[in-house]
């Protein structure tokens, strides 16, 4: 993670931030610089794509000192997926290895959570997340193979956002938060291994 575009989006990001944006203009501005990032597999550290044999991985790789946003990469392990959950802040989603479904959910009459339609996520693709527009969701590896990877940032600092994960026959809320795996976070200053 040596080659400065990892910083260079952290810092593209703050600035657009800096500007107290819309969150219309976040999910196009801020989307094509996660695009950006995303469209080559070869600057993730090794350390923060292994995943775990029994649930998906959430390693920190930036979080702002204000709060203003995180960049987390998501690691499954085959056929690994999220309960329902929210997130209560924006989000982008960029796929960079392998395939992802995410399956919005939403709140019926009587409580309980429908299934809308899936979004199968291939590298490349950036996807949005919002309490203004759809925030409840399901995500799953959609390889039962390989392991596949996202690269999420969000509105404010993900591991330390109390959020809630939902029964969808039920509607039962649990709320949870739910930090990160990684104890170390990459070095985007360094310049060689």
């Amino acid at each position: 993670m040596t080659d400065g575009r990892l910083l260079s989006f952290v810092k593209q990001l703050s600035q657009l931030l800096e500007t107290k944006p819309s969150e219309k203009i976040i999910f196009t501005q801020g989307k094509a610089l996660l695009e950006e990032l995303i469209a080559k597999d070869d600057w993730l550290a090794e350390e923060f794509t292994k995943p775990h044999p029994q649930y998906y991985q959430q390693y920190l790789l930036y979080a702002d000192p204000f709060d203003r946003f995180s960049i987390v990469s998501f690691v499954w392990g085959p056929g690994q997926k999220t309960p329902v959950h929210n997130h209560t802040v924006w989000g982008m989603v960029g796929q960079l290895r392998g395939e992802e479904k995410g399956t919005p959910f939403h709140q019926q009459p009587d409580g309980s959570y429908k299934s809308g339609t899936p979004v199968i996520c291939s590298p490349g693709h950036v996807d949005t997340v919002s309490p203004n527009t759809h925030d409840i969701h399901e995500v799953a590896n959609n390889h039962t193979d390989q392991t596949s990877i996202s690269i999420h940032v969000y509105g404010a600092n993900i591991g330390k956002v109390q959020r809630a994960v939902y029964d969808p026959i039920t509607g039962q809320e649990k709320t949870f938060i739910s930090g990160y795996a990684n104890t170390l976070v990459p070095n985007l200053w360094a310049t060689s291994q």
